[in-house]
């Protein structure tokens, strides 16, 4: 077989603080340079606005890094000028973020997230709602292939912007293996955070989507309910918490009102952004991990706790079922009773049954893996790159 040469927008994963669709570039980019390593069939030139940060793959044969200007409109100017002047060196390109060039001389694959921004636009600021929707539907409509995050993000491309299912792509985020430097005391960052075990967590950013309104309903319904269990029993009461961990996003306003307006604010701690090793041992000690948002293109933290043997507590609805499987709890997010309700079934599972749970879990951490992902977008890639 002939050498496939293939270009890559690394633009999305040439950041030092990466989130959602910067980390699914890097990890993808990362585990694409990892199994090709060994091999003579590919020729990667990364393309960039300014020059690799230190954690990209190390250049090397097969594998370089092309920085192009200028900086501004990138996307929409350097990026296409420059394939426009190489097209000959190059039989695809693939752009891990929502958007491709505007003008392609080139075959492309893309990749989507999701489509919050079709499904709650109010909640989103106007200049991004604007370049979300009318880029992701160029990107989407002109590229050969679509890369999606999940089986749910599929359907939503088919039945939003037409695309045959057989151009959308299905490749998972796993999980990214943070390195601890400084290893904490767990009892250390307990006391830091005020945090007292049991505790429920949600890990996330603070905005309406994610239906924290509705959580702290349920939370307080909770709170209730095992209060007087424990006044019915003879050991001492144990306060139950809810443990907030995220930066605050747009829109937050109602929900810290929502908070300081319950009875049980004192049992609410919002901790704001945390560390990969303070959240692990968050994730390690919780009773169960909550992320019941109203649209997620894949939901992470529920798969994050689950790596760490904890129970995972979802919204019935999007690409949730999906990512927990048989071994998370399905709830309605539309009622905080149902959420409640599921609240309430791991505060009572026997050590039994949570043993059989933990098996499900690692069953079902165990499908999602960035090398599988980018074995699947190699794949992609070869098919565009020789049917062109």
């Amino acid at each position: 077989m002939s050498q496939i040469s293939i270009a890559i927008d690394g633009n999305e994963a040439n950041v030092t603080q990466r989130v959602g669709s910067n980390v699914y570039a890097f990890e993808i980019i990362k585990a694409l340079e990892k199994i090709t390593r060994h091999q003579q069939a590919y020729q990667f030139t990364i393309l960039l606005a300014q020059v690799p940060i230190s954690d990209l793959p190390k250049p090397r044969s097969g594998w370089k890094y092309q920085v192009i200007g200028p900086k501004i409109f990138w996307t929409q100017l350097g990026e296409p000028i420059y394939l426009y002047h190489h097209q000959t060196e190059f039989q695809v390109l693939f752009a891990p973020g929502h958007y491709a060039p505007r003008f392609c001389p080139i075959p492309y694959v893309s990749s989507v997230m999701d489509l919050a921004y079709l499904h709650f636009p109010q909640q989103f600021r106007s200049h991004d709602l604007l370049q979300l929707s009318n880029w992701t539907k160029y990107s989407v409509k002109h590229a050969r292939k679509v890369i999606a995050i999940s089986e749910f993000t599929k359907q939503d491309i088919v039945k939003h912007y037409h695309k045959k299912s057989r151009d959308v792509v299905v490749a998972y985020p796993g999980l990214t293996s943070e390195v601890n430097h400084q290893p904490i005391p767990n009892r250390q960052i307990f006391s830091q955070f005020e945090i007292t075990q049991p505790y429920f967590i949600y890990v996330g950013t603070i905005q309406p989507r994610k239906n924290l309104i509705n959580l702290v309903e349920a939370f307080e319904s909770v709170v209730r309910s095992w209060e007087s269990r424990q006044l019915k029993g003879r050991h001492k009461t144990k306060s139950l918490q809810l443990v907030i961990a995220g930066k605050v996003g747009w829109l937050a306003e109602s929900f810290f009102e929502r908070v300081q307006q319950s009875p049980f604010a004192d049992q609410i701690k919002i901790v704001n952004y945390v560390s990969p090793r303070e959240k692990q041992v968050l994730y390690e000690n919780a009773t169960a991990n909550i992320l019941v948002g109203l649209y997620e293109g894949f939901g992470i933290p529920p798969l994050e706790a689950m790596a760490v043997g904890t129970p995972a507590i979802v919204a019935n609805n999007t690409s949730l079922p999906e990512v927990v499987g048989k071994a998370g709890v399905l709830v309605n997010p539309n009622r905080p009773q149902s959420i409640a309700q599921g609240m309430k079934e791991v505060l009572d599972w026997s050590a039994k049954h949570r043993a059989q749970i933990r098996k499900m879990m690692k069953i079902q951490v165990d499908k999602f893996n960035w090398e599988t992902s980018a074995q699947v977008i190699l794949k992609t890639l070869r098919q565009v790159a020789t049917h062109h």
